[in-house]
Formats: C-alpha cells, structure tokens, sequence
C-alpha cells in the first residue's frame, strides 16, 4: 500500500476509534489483570523510555499477546528463547537478563511505534488494532484486540490467521477496557492523553462508567475526592451561614 493511502487509512480508523472511545462503556471487569499491570509498571516504563510507546499500551499489548509472562517474546508470545514461529516468525531468540526488553523494543520498533506519535484516544486505540493487525477494520468491525469486554465490541474474532468467525466472542479484555480500568487506579494514567510525560490534571477525568456484577459506577480519580469533600463543606457552611443571617 502507497504511504499516502496508508496515511489517510489510519486517520479515518483514529476517527472511529476515537468515537468508539468517547461512547465507551466497560461491561466485564478484570481487576486482577490490571492490578498485576500495574505492579509491572517500572519494566513497562523502561521500554517507554527507549520507544516513546506509553507504558499502558505496551502492558496492554503484553496482556493480549502473552499474559504478561516476562518468559515470551511481545510481538507474538512465542517463547524468548527460541526463534518465533508465529506471525511475526523469525524473530529471537533472545537470552539474558534484558531478554525481554530487548525483544519488546524490537516488536514495537517493527510496528512504527518510535515514529506513532498520537496517543490521544484514536491515536493509542489505532496504534493497538494496527499492532494485531487490521482485518477487522477491512470487515468494518471493531476489533477484539482494543474493544473487546466494553460495549463497542460484541462478536466477531480470528481464530486462526485468515479465519475469521462472526459469532465467536473474545474472552480476553480489549486494551481499552484494559487502560480504562488502569487509569482507575493509577491517577497519573490520562487516556484522553499517554503521551509519556503528561499526566492526569484535575479538570481531566475519565467518565467512563464501568459496569461491575450489575452495579454502574463511575471510574472516579481517587486524588480527585479530596476537592470534592472540601467543595461540598464550603457549600455546606455558606447555607448556614445564610440562614443564620437570615434568623436575625
């Protein structure tokens, strides 16, 4: 495909995922996945470093890819040691103590994520399906791989290379359900923005409803709440005040 049309085929992809963003609703919860994401922070941040993916996105990916065994390579789960034999095949093997690093660099510098640049919510959403692949974006379905165990995403999967199923259903979370849930506990993660080196600031909060055991509820930032309490006092001890005055 010529660079040019490739180009104008990411940007209305970032467009639609962007929407699909914007109106997404996580129906499945995965805590003990995202807990375990976040306690592999400090590796993910030093691939960061040397790529410029943000480190939700690339523990996402680990997620999708290998379960999040340090034991295989990224860019398809097949073992470290040994060279892949699944799409992408050929790669490793690859031995020592940065074994996995190194692989995980070599997997993302192969997918253009040194050069992605765009990690506003269509940007990393986009970055994600083009990662895995974009046969679902050519059927014009949106792809397990991002949206699945959120409402974007109901059916419809590979389940081998080139076989597509429409009624199969993907167990596994989606890297957006995946980083929503992430930001939920980690108040420096803004998905409206993962450009490395941003935070998350007061005004810029995720609204996104989660739905847990048949309970919705918002995905509020916990460093938020101490704002709110001292807000609702200060309204609070103004109508007091005003129906004491009031009295005399």
């Amino acid at each position: 495909m010529r660079p040019q049309k490739r180009l104008k085929m990411y940007e209305a992809l970032k467009a639609k995922n962007a929407t699909r963003f914007a109106n997404v609703k996580l129906t499945r919860s995965f805590t003990s996945t995202v807990k375990k994401m976040l306690a592999n922070k400090a590796r993910y941040q030093a691939v960061e470093t040397k790529t410029g993916v943000p480190w939700p996105v690339i523990a996402a990916i680990h997620v999708r890819e290998a379960d999040m065994s340090f034991n295989t390579q990224l860019a398809q789960g097949d073992p470290l040691s040994r060279v892949s034999t699944h799409v992408p095949r050929g790669q490793g093997p690859y031995f020592g103590a940065d074994a996995w690093e190194r692989a995980a660099m070599q997997a993302l510098s192969d997918t253009g994520g040194k050069t992605w640049g765009d990690w506003s919510p269509g940007g990393w959403t986009t970055f994600l399906e083009k990662y895995n692949g974009l046969g679902y974006a050519n059927k014009g379905r949106p792809s397990p791989y991002v949206w699945a165990g959120t409402n974007q995403y109901t059916s419809g999967k590979y389940i081998a290379d080139g076989q597509y199923s429409s009624s199969t259903v993907d167990p596994q979370p989606g890297g957006a359900n995946l980083i929503v849930a992430l930001a939920a506990l980690d108040p420096t993660i803004n998905p409206h923005d993962l450009t490395p080196g941003k935070t998350m600031g007061p005004k810029a909060t995720v609204g996104t409803v989660v739905a847990t055991g048949g309970v919705v509820a918002a995905a509020a930032q916990p460093h938020l709440w101490p704002w709110i309490l001292g807000g609702v006092a200060a309204i609070i001890l103004v109508l007091i005040i005003v129906h004491f005055l009031e009295k005399k």
